[in-house]
């Protein structure tokens, strides 16, 4: 019997009653049906709001990033349930890698960018502190905190795993509930990857629902506190923004479409370099992987006229060896299209673009026979390569995408014809050069860059360990402009933003410094007879500072400092040339300021302070002179509570603390912050 597939929406499962029947991919058999119970989106709404989004903001940055670090595990753990689901799309057991465990990579990525990057709260001072005054009363700056709203993604076929989870994993971290709608044809393994994620237990309820099927009424319900993606086609992205409701409510509306990527072979290289070598197997790879069902595929595979036949060639024999069926059998290394209705829409597409002029140099001419039981029964289509002599004079090879195995070569006189052609995509996701020569890449890549969302310079350097042309990484934006969609997905701490308000906050430094919960100079100041650094990581506030003893930089200072360090910089040692220096004399080293700074500020017996493990924002601010009387301030800026242990089970926070190092005439001349280890109580 064939199983219903169910939405999760409201806390339950629903759908009993099979609707649309959704058949293998492989060999025709069927898999799955939709369910033909109508959605309640008016429920799912609610339950986002009222249930999902309390349970989300209940926890902060740090605690989602590490519920999103143990879904991914939990998913790794259970990956073969997703793979033998996976199976039934064509897909490969490679195509598959990118899609499962390229998903929860995803999501480790970002618990990385949250652990790392966010606080322990709900609000990012995003920064930077200006002043809005001449006393230093008044100042501003920018904050970002949850938009309070709900986030519906509506997906693409291609990656059901991964296009559910690069959108789930920042909007979680932002504390935004979800809404997905996965594409019909593939919607049974993003249900599969949803049902594991639910029992999992490590998501709130509400934090995520299921949509099979239509999306209803669902925009309509949507205020300006929520935000819609969608990854699809073009056509669909520009029917989309135009929703009614979407412009009257002005939601943020996010696109990532289908585009013609291309990828050029630059003048430079020549069939006897290793890089010509590089290129071919860029083309038949993006042509083949996923069977060519990928956004960020190479449709447009521009080479110098002068090796038009020798690129036609060498891709013609490597897609001749290219197996082609079923993806079980051993051999196979392309599977199928996603699906029937997506066979016939790919060969329509290459009937268009042949009609339009373009020359065929393999395809399913050339004895193509899919290998497996069933397979005349798949969706399988020939890797196909064809050629246009005259890319200038035939528009259709820019404008139409045959998604599926297809590339068209396109021949160019010289590198800016190659630009231009890059250009006629009007907008595009990922575009790759293949060259030797560093001052090509400096020409093309401004040019190029204006209509493309991510770059690839490829030669044999890079190529090592190159993630390829179609790899889009978490940390990485992924998006592009005009038919691309205008949008931004991934990107690391970007993608967070997108789910976030942002505000400018101004107000005096105290009340700023309470806002953010970051020390804000000119905000009170906490001063007490115990060291900052005698504090335990609880036990610290924010605002806790010591302004230290004096010192008075000596010639005997400079001297050692210099020994040591073997820093002989003349505007340290040289008398003569110093004087005639901007400075008019000879100062100390800045490092050796910066060392001074630390003997002063330090706490040196053992204490809470476990480690110093970096230092930011490092500004000299004017130089320090022989006999000039130097002191810090050292003041608790910022605390994050990662959640994190030592191997002896003793908690660990993260301190920031800022240092401002003035001299005699109170004048700043160092300002930094430095970045500490501090235990929880019960460690030192």
């Amino acid at each position: 019997m064939t199983p219903t597939l169910q939405s999760y929406i409201g806390g339950r499962w629903l759908g009993r009653q099979g609707a649309q029947l959704l058949r293998s991919a492989i060999n025709g058999k069927p898999v799955a049906s939709t369910h033909a119970e109508a959605i309640d989106f008016g429920e799912a709404v609610t339950h986002a709001r009222t249930v999902g989004l309390p349970a989300l903001t209940a926890l902060d940055f740090q605690q989602r990033a590490e519920r999103l670090k143990a879904l991914a595990k939990y998913l790794n753990e259970h990956k073969e349930t997703l793979y033998a689901v996976s199976a039934h799309t064509g897909a490969t057991r490679a195509d598959s890698w990118v899609d499962i465990e390229g998903g929860s990579g995803t999501l480790f990525a970002y618990a990385g960018v949250g652990s790392n990057e966010l606080p322990s709260g709900n609000l990012v001072h995003e920064g930077p502190v200006l002043d809005l005054g001449k006393k230093g009363g008044f100042k501003g700056t920018h904050i970002l905190v949850p938009r309070g709203g709900v986030a519906v993604h509506i997906n693409a076929f291609n990656f059901p795993v991964w296009g559910l989870l690069e959108k789930f994993a920042p909007s979680f971290l932002a504390g935004m509930p979800c809404i997905g709608k996965p594409a019909t044809a593939t919607s049974y393994l993003t249900e599969a990857a949803v049902r594991l994620i639910q029992q999992s237990g490590l998501i709130p309820e509400g934090a995520l629902q299921l949509v099979i099927g239509s999306t209803g009424d669902l925009l309509d319900r949507l205020e300006g506190c929520d935000v819609v993606t969608f990854t699809g086609s073009a056509d669909t992205a520009a029917m989309l923004r135009v929703h009614k409701n979407i412009v009257r409510q002005s939601i943020p509306f996010n696109a990532e479409a289908d585009s013609l990527n291309c990828a050029i072979l630059a003048p430079d290289v020549t069939p006897d370099d290793e890089e010509f070598e590089l290129f071919i197997k860029e083309v038949a790879r993006e042509m083949t992987g996923k069977a060519g069902q990928k956004c960020t595929a190479i449709r447009r595979a521009i080479v110098p006229r002068r090796h038009l036949d020798a690129v036609a060639e060498k891709l013609r024999a490597r897609l001749a060896k290219v197996v082609v069926g079923d993806p079980s059998l051993a051999e196979v290394r392309m599977g199928a299209l996603a699906s029937q209705a997506q066979l016939a829409d790919v060969s329509d597409r290459v009937a268009m673009l042949l009609k339009s002029g373009a020359e065929q140099v393999c395809g399913a001419g050339d004895g193509f026979k899919p290998i497996g039981d069933g397979a005349a029964e798949g969706a399988f289509f020939a890797p196909t390569l064809l050629l246009s002599r005259k890319p200038f004079d035939n528009a259709a090879i820019h404008d139409i995408e045959a998604f599926g195995p297809v590339s068209t070569l396109m021949a160019y006189e010289d590198l800016d014809e190659a630009l231009a052609l890059a250009a006629r995509g009007r907008g595009s996701l990922v575009g790759t050069l293949v060259t030797r020569d560093p001052k090509i890449a400096a020409k093309a890549i401004p040019v190029v860059a204006a209509w493309h969302g991510r770059l690839l310079i490829l030669d044999r350097e890079a190529a090592v360990e190159s993630t390829g042309h179609g790899s889009p990484l978490p940390l990485l934006k992924h998006g592009g402009p005009g038919r691309a969609g205008g949008g931004e997905e991934l990107g690391g701490i970007r993608a967070v933003k997108h789910y976030l308000q942002r505000a400018a906050l101004q107000g005096s430094p105290t009340m700023l410094a309470s806002v953010t919960g970051e020390h804000i100079r000119g905000a009170a100041l906490r001063e007490s007879e115990l060291h900052p650094f005698r504090r335990c990581f609880e036990d610290l506030q924010i605002g806790d500072s010591l302004l230290t003893h004096r010192r008075t930089v000596g010639e005997a200072d400079i001297v050692a400092f210099g020994g040591i360090s073997g820093d002989y910089f003349y505007m340290h040692f040289d008398e003569i040339a110093a004087k005639e220096s901007a400075f008019g004399k000879r100062i100390a080293h800045g490092y050796f300021v910066l060392s001074a700074a630390a003997g002063l500020f330090v706490s040196p017996a053992p204490g809470p302070v476990l480690a110093n493990y970096g230092l930011d924002t490092l500004r000299f601010i004017k130089p320090v002179g022989i006999g000039d009387t130097i002191r810090a301030r050292l003041t608790a800026k910022r605390k994050t509570d990662r959640n994190k242990k030592d191997a002896n089970g003793v908690g660990q926070g993260v301190v920031a603390w800022d240092v401002e190092v003035t001299n005699q005439h109170d004048e700043l001349v160092a300002s930094y912050d430095i970045l500490t280890l501090v235990a929880k109580r019960g460690a030192a």
